[in-house]
């Protein structure tokens, strides 16, 4: 089985604001329907009230994300799943819930952690 990392980032996802509490009734619903399925790995989302920052080798902490990279916000979700195909259709699902388009990628996951 491989896991998969559906995403997006925040400016994707383009809704009113009557329409907010309907995206997070239906996103928690494929994601009940993920564990339901016992698919589901984790998901969530970037705070994005809290600033990054880097931290360094010796510990010294500097305040924002690298400056060069774009900004990483939005919302993650990992699923566990046996086939590329199964995981568009559960990106499908989650697109339409969120309304708007996901990312799909293979999660390298690191089996010792």
């Amino acid at each position: 089985m491989t896991k998969y990392l559906i995403s997006f980032p925040s400016a994707a996802m383009v809704v009113s604001e009557g329409e907010l509490e309907a995206v997070g009734r239906d996103a928690a619903a494929v994601i009940d329907e993920a564990k339901a399925a016992g698919v589901y790995v984790f998901a969530g989302g970037i705070d994005e009230d809290v600033p990054p920052v880097l931290v360094s080798a010796d510990g010294l902490v500097a305040e924002g994300g690298y400056p060069w990279a774009p900004p990483l916000d939005g919302g993650f979700t990992v699923l566990e799943l046996p086939s590329r195909e199964e995981a568009i259709a559960w990106a499908a699902r989650i697109a339409k819930a969120c309304r708007c388009e996901q990312e799909l990628r293979v999660f390298g996951f690191d089996p010792r952690s």
